[in-house]
């Protein structure tokens, strides 16, 4: 099976993309494993036109749009083999036994929260456990929250929380924060809890309380967690494509591609917002970029 252009992700930016190039009659395969970074939120928030559609929503009418494109094949399996096969040509292998080739690959397999190791944290996580203030920090307006991260990391959050509600904990899970962020916490009136976290408490994925190995439990509405993230895939890696300090995808801003030529990223894989609404324009930018790339092999513009 030969195909233009093989997308490699089937969230935001791998469909929006998608949907550029069948509408520029390109070939195109999206495969996707169904592993969506925000699957567990229960709405997708700042995205204009779908403000607190669900993601699975979002997803399913996403998918619909583009079966009206019949050169775009979108395919429910990870790539588990990708290689150069030449000047201008990738070989692909699929989980579920497909292989062929393209011209083109665009990586928009997304990114994974480090969620904090505690007790409890899971069935919380996406309906009052989160990662992004400016995803779920609008809803927390006037409720009693909690910034948790080691170190710095939740003291530092909890600042920054201070804009979104009134009412904030720093929690720092029984490690040592700087002399410098308590003195930041005092000066916006921020308590602190050094104690480690024994678990999470609520029902229906409401959080209620914090419990501690020590001191009093902690009534809390909502939790905020600063603990880092990491990419879902390692196929950029196997291609050979340069990364910046901050482990993203370093790309060309005049093309799009990336130092391997003819290999594409967008979405979370690459950029620093991590937004819906970022993550389909990234989407859509670069499926004009590999168009452009082959209008120009082609002859047809400069």
């Amino acid at each position: 099976m030969k195909f233009d252009v093989l997308v490699v992700g089937g969230g935001p930016a791998g469909l929006s993309a998608a949907l550029i190039l069948g509408r520029c009659h390109r070939t195109v395969l999206v495969c996707d494993e169904g592993h969506q970074r925000n699957l567990n939120s229960h709405a997708i928030h700042g995205l204009l036109g779908r403000e607190g559609r669900s993601p699975c929503s979002f997803l399913d009418e996403a998918r619909e749009d583009l079966s009206r494109y019949k050169t775009v094949a979108v395919r429910r399996t990870r790539i588990t083999a990708i290689s150069r096969a030449g000047e201008g040509r990738f070989e692909f292998v699929c989980a579920d036994g497909t292989a062929g080739s393209a011209s083109k690959v665009l990586l928009a397999t997304g990114l994974v929260d480090e969620l904090p190791e505690l007790a409890r944290i899971k069935p919380l996580y996406g309906v009052s456990v989160h990662h992004c203030l400016y995803c779920d920090g609008f809803e927390y307006a006037g409720k009693p929250v909690a910034a948790y991260g080691k170190e710095d990391k939740g003291a530092e959050l909890a600042v920054m929380m201070k804009h979104w509600m009134s009412d904030v904990v720093a929690c720092s899970g029984g490690t040592e924060v700087s002399a410098q962020a308590i003195r930041k916490l005092e000066e916006h009136s921020i308590p602190l809890r050094t104690e480690p976290v024994r678990s999470l408490e609520g029902a229906d994925g409401e959080l209620t309380r914090i419990v501690f190995e020590t001191g009093p439990d902690l009534t809390r509405a909502g939790l905020f967690f600063s603990t880092g993230c990491h990419q879902a895939s390692d196929l950029s890696d196997r291609l050979g494509c340069a990364r910046n300090e901050r482990g993203g995808v370093v790309i060309d801003p005049d093309t799009e591609e990336s130092s391997v030529p003819g290999v594409y990223v967008a979405g979370d894989v690459s950029r620093d917002v991590l937004l819906v609404a970022v993550a389909i324009a990234e989407g859509a930018q670069a499926a004009v970029a590999i168009n452009k790339a082959f209008l120009r092999r082609d002859g047809l513009c400069d």
